[in-house]
C-alpha cells in the first residue's frame, strides 16, 4: 500500500478485557491472543510469512551477526546541567552559593537573547536510543532467548527491538566494493 511490504510482530499477553475492540477483531482474525505489543517491521524482497507464524529468534539471528537495539533509555526526571550534560561545576573551595549552578547563559546586548539547544537542566531521559552493532553472542532456542555483547537500552525487563545491523549492511557493501576492485585491478 505504501510502497513496502511490511509485518506486523506481536508480543507478550493483555487481557481481552483490556483490548481495544478494533485490535481484539484483528487478533481473533490471525486466531491469536490479545497482545501486548505489535510493532510492524518492513520484510525483505521474497520473504512471505503466514498469518498467525510465531517467530523464534533462530530463524530471524545467527551467531556472530550484527544487529542494532532500540529501546527507552531510564528516566532520571528533572536534572541539573551536571547530571543532564556532565558540566564541572564550581569550585568546591573559596565558597559561594552556586557550586552546582550552570553559569553564564550568554551574552548582555548581543544577541539580546538565549542561543536555541543551549544546554540547561530540564527532562533527562524516557528516550528512544538505538545502539548500533552489537554482536550477537549466543541464542538459546529453547527459551527463545538472545545474548548480545555490550550495553542494551532501557531498565531491566523493559522491551527493546532487533534489528539487522545497518554496519554490517554498509560492511558487506564495502567488501563487495572491495572485491570488485580487486577483480577489476587483476584484470
Amino acid at each position: 500500500k505504501d510502497g513496502y511490504e511490511a509485518v506486523a510482530l506481536a508480543y507478550g499477553e493483555r487481557k481481552e478485557k483490556n483490548t481495544p475492540k478494533p485490535l481484539l477483531a484483528i487478533f481473533k482474525k490471525a486466531n491469536i491472543k490479545p497482545a501486548r505489543v505489535i510493532k510492524e517491521f518492513p520484510l525483505k524482497e521474497g520473504e512471505t510469512l503466514q498469518l498467525g507464524q510465531e517467530i523464534r529468534v533462530e530463524q530471524v539471528f545467527e551467531k556472530g551477526d550484527l544487529v542494532d537495539i532500540t529501546g527507552k533509555s531510564k528516566g532520571r526526571g528533572f536534572t541539573s546541567v551536571m547530571k543532564r550534560w556532565d558540566f564541572a561545576g564550581f569550585p568546591k573551595s573559596h565558597g559561594h552559593r552556586y557550586h552546582r549552578a550552570v553559569g553564564s547563559i550568554g551574552c548582555r546586548t548581543d544577541p539580546g537573547r538565549v542561543w536555541k539547544t543551549k544546554r540547561m537542566a530540564g527532562h533527562y531521559g524516557n528516550e528512544t536510543i538505538t545502539v548500533l552493532g552489537l554482536e550477537v553472542v549466543d541464542i538459546i532456542p529453547e527459551k527463545n532467548v538472545i545474548l548480545v555483547k555490550g550495553s542494551v537500552p532501557g531498565a531491566p525487563n523493559s522491551i527493546v527491538f532487533l534489528k539487522s545491523s545497518v554496519i554490517a549492511e554498509r560492511r558487506k557493501g564495502k567488501l563487495k566494493l572491495q572485491k570488485s576492485k580487486a577483480a577489476y585491478a587483476q584484470t
